[in-house]
């Protein structure tokens, strides 16, 4: 019965938001196809005005913003939901899963050595965390029953004046002012969480717009590669060193004004439910796992394997990226397919089976021993 429960959810669920969940992962490895390839290296030292640098600033632009959608994502649909262990279970070997096996692969070969720091770093999923976006994710997930929480007993004015003043220290500072980061990835993270849930629980007429919604989007994209494209220009101009993607870092307004409002233009698109589209998406996360799990990880597929910066110097470029990220894209998401079929799935159906009910009784034994110590 809950088999065919679910069976039916899928079947009604509309391809919208999943094919925003590709196009964001897509931006996030042309990111990376630029900023950890040494192509990031070279543009200060080539002409800055040339076209493959315009290119390769603008080609390279989206991956913080990509971030912001993929956390709007996240807290649309879970601020009505609830955090199971099984849910945090399922994302925690996923992540361990890829560090495990990719820093396996690359001892075994012989690309990189064995170290003691390195083997902490690879089994403890939060060793980064403030800084790299896969643990600070990971740590968000524990706080979303406490921020359903919040969002429950608030009005729809303090939601509001909550996202505001959100907004304000943690954004409008960052963009105008020199001012140290308010918050970490984390805090980042529960702020665009507020706005995704605002959103759903508080529909308005506006945010189902079509028509205002692409304009928005369209505008806020201009700006976010103009932004790119004219810092380069002052630095080429006058030697102005400023940092080129500085109006789109992951808490600045232009990131967050063109990931919001993709978010409301994709979502109002109501694409009938595509299967093959939807299978790609649930693979989005592992796409990213597998691409950007480590720093050996980054200098082996861009520059040992794809070569990026003698691309960079060639006439292909454009074709070497749009090639190389879509390659990534579908390659990683064929691994993560097979590891869903042969492991996740496979697993968690033995859970279902036998841990579930052990595990939901533990807690609440956990629950009534804490009641009891709370209560004396």
């Amino acid at each position: 019965m809950l088999k065919e429960k679910i069976l039916m959810r899928e079947q009604n669920r509309d391809s919208s938001i999943e094919i925003f969940r590709i196009i964001t992962m897509i931006c996030i490895i042309a990111h990376h196809y630029v900023v950890n390839s040494g192509i990031l290296e070279e543009i200060t030292r080539e002409n800055i005005m040339s076209l493959n640098t315009l290119f390769s600033l603008v080609f390279g632009w989206g991956g913080k913003t990509g971030i912001n959608c993929f956390v709007l994502i996240t807290g649309y649909f879970m601020c009505k939901l609830n955090i199971s262990i099984k849910k945090f279970l399922k994302l925690f070997l996923e992540i361990e899963f890829y560090n495990i096996i990719l820093s396996l692969a690359f001892i075994v070969s012989g690309y990189d050595s064995f170290s003691w720091s390195g083997f902490i770093k690879t089994i403890v999923p939060v060793y980064d965390l403030g800084t790299g976006f896969v643990s600070s994710y990971l740590v968000f997930y524990l706080f979303i029953p406490y921020l359903n929480l919040l969002i429950k007993v608030m009005e729809e004015i303090q939601h509001i004046g909550l996202i505001l003043v959100c907004l304000f220290c943690g954004m409008l500072l960052q963009t105008f002012f020199v001012v140290s980061n308010t918050f970490s990835y984390v805090g980042w993270f529960m702020v665009l969480y507020f706005i995704a849930s605002y959103i759903r629980l508080y529909p308005k007429r506006f945010f189902e717009d079509r028509r205002l919604c692409i304009i928005l989007f369209v505008m806020s994209l201009l700006l976010s590669w103009g932004s790119v494209i004219f810092n380069a220009y002052i630095y080429a101009k006058w030697g102005i060193r400023i940092r080129f993607y500085r109006f789109v870092d992951t808490n600045r307004i232009l990131a967050v004004l063109t990931a919001v409002s993709a978010f409301l233009f994709f979502k109002n698109l109501h694409l009938k439910h595509c299967p093959i589209i939807n299978k790609f998406a649930a693979s989005v996360f592992g796409v990213l796992l597998i691409h950007a799990n480590s720093d050996i990880m980054r200098k082996w597929l861009w520059q040992d394997v794809l070569r990026n910066v003698q691309a960079y110097h060639s006439n292909y470029l454009l074709i070497h990226a749009f090639t190389s990220v879509i390659g990534i894209y579908v390659i990683a998401t064929f691994i993560d397919m097979l590891r869903i079929k042969v492991l996740e799935r496979p697993f968690f159906n033995w859970y279902d089976r036998v841990l579930d009910r052990k595990i939901n009784l533990r807690i609440q034994d956990i629950e009534r021993l804490l009641q009891k110590v709370v209560g004396k």
